[in-house]
């Protein structure tokens, strides 16, 4: 059974590293941001987001707990007074595929409640298909899609 907990500063410090290497690895990937300057770029967003870090008002920063060992990350932010967004969700790699994820999504959909959201909102890139079939098991329905083409 897994558990979120707000995240101590110490663990932020961990979520900030590893969550500006993914999101600049996902935006280059994706063709958004060239990869000379994606990590200073998600550094960028990062602090604009959560410029008091764990802290940050309307913005709430979990651990994913197992057993008291953190395997993941979650961030939710507060859009207005009904409606969530996931800025990052985050697995360890070695405990994928067990089913923590959609227990996660689940946590999350319960604190969501708890300060009175009534939807959440999230974004996948195009690329992560297990993301999105899994998102869509959990009844998250598609609400816009972009498109692109190199010419």
């Amino acid at each position: 059974m897994l558990s979120l907990e707000k995240m101590t500063a110490e663990q932020f410090d961990a979520f900030f590293a590893i969550s500006t290497k993914e999101y600049a690895k996902e935006k280059v990937r994706s063709g958004n941001w060239r990869e000379d300057n994606a990590q200073q770029r998600a550094i960028d967003a990062l602090n604009q987001l959560l410029p008091y870090r764990e802290n940050t008002e309307n913005h709430y920063v979990f651990s994913i707990m197992k057993n008291q060992n953190q395997i993941g990350f979650i961030w939710l932010g507060k859009v207005n007074d009904e409606k969530g967004f996931i800025y990052d969700f985050f697995i360890e790699e070695a405990v994928r595929g067990l089913g923590y994820g959609k227990e996660a999504m689940r946590l999350i959909e319960s604190e969501s409640k708890k300060i009175g959201l009534k939807k959440i909102g999230l974004h996948v890139f195009g690329h992560n298909k297990r993301a999105g079939q899994i998102y869509e098991e959990l009844n998250y329905q598609v609400t816009n899609i972009m498109m692109e083409k190199e010419i």
